[in-house]
């Protein structure tokens, strides 16, 4: 995993060993690697992680895939927390760091959208309406009002309505196995944008609402 995504804040860029579960820093300027070693909190407890987003600080999130909790790495400090999904082998995956600077997952194994507020250290579940969806990847709009997930497990994708908690399922024309989401915002209101990893086609899922 990379993630650039709030580099200009401090000129680094965070990225990590799936083997031994190593995080390391890459200073762009420089381009020399910090490494800082494996993800373990001050009792020892240790996260390996998988999907790893920035915040706004250029604070690094660690997701475990193999379990059911979220890392938090201080780029100041080099603290790590660990918080506990309230499911069981949730399974974080990928995820997104919103306008507001929250971190929006997808729960692989919890079959939910997932949603942590760093300033309450709040984790909220969305459960998708189907059984064994497997969502993959997350994506928040703008103003985060809205966000989508997409499944490698069958042929719908959803999005949830953020202030009143209601997920809208929508079915594609064939299966799909979704790895990545992307939404637009250039028209009067939010498109999707999917990737039909096994279809060989690109998919444009536009609501009528």
């Amino acid at each position: 995993m990379v993630s650039p995504q709030h580099s200009d804040v401090d000129g680094k860029v965070w990225t990590n060993n799936q083997e031994d579960h190593y995080t390391y820093r890459l200073d762009v300027k420089t381009g020399t690697y910090e490494n800082l070693g494996q993800n373990k909190d001050p009792s020892g407890k240790q996260i390996r992680a998988y999907g790893m987003p920035t915040d706004q600080q250029n604070n690094v999130y660690q997701l475990e895939f193999g379990g059911q909790s979220i890392g938090y790495r201080d780029a100041k400090t080099g603290k790590i927390t660990i918080y506990r999904t309230p499911g069981t082998d949730t399974k974080p995956r990928r995820d997104r760091v919103d306008s507001q600077n929250r971190l929006w997952f997808a729960e692989y194994g919890g079959n939910a959208f997932g949603f942590f507020d760093p300033k309450t250290a709040e984790i909220k579940e969305y459960p998708l309406p189907t059984k064994w969806g497997a969502p993959y990847d997350v994506v928040p709009n703008k103003d985060a009002s809205e966000v989508w997930t997409g499944s490698m497990m069958n042929d719908l994708v959803a999005r949830l309505d953020v202030k009143t908690g209601k997920v809208t399922e929508y079915l594609l024309p064939r299966s799909t196995n979704i790895r990545r989401v992307f939404v637009e915002e250039t028209g009067p209101r939010p498109v999707l944008w999917v990737g039909s990893n096994h279809g060989a086609s690109i998919v444009k899922v536009e609501p009528l609402d």
